[in-house]
């Protein structure tokens, strides 16, 4: 198959013109807060990024019921507040192990 300069260039535009498109839903998509009573959740890789932990310990707070969480079409989330109130909590001492 042998394709000119002309039509590959054509070509290449039209395949950068669906990246940027692409792009642009997805830096759309991750712009959308999910929200819960008014207030924005997060998922496991923000905790995790946040509180700078492992999943598996991530995990044992869940399970330890020390991080209150919720199950959206079987996606884990957690309030912001509760988060900081984790926080707040290990930082006053008041962490169960």
């Amino acid at each position: 198959m042998n394709i000119d300069r002309i039509e590959f260039n054509s070509w290449m535009e039209r395949l950068m013109e669906r990246f940027n498109l692409l792009d642009d839903k997805v830096k759309e998509m991750k712009n959308q807060n999910f929200e819960i009573d008014g207030e924005q959740l997060l998922d496991n890789q923000d905790v995790l990024q946040m509180l700078k932990i492992s999943s598996r310990s991530l995990q044992r707070y869940r399970t330890s019921k020390r991080l209150p969480y919720y199950t959206i079409s079987g996606k884990l989330y957690y309030k912001l507040s509760d988060v900081h109130q984790f926080i707040r909590d290990s930082f006053n001492g008041n962490s169960k192990n």
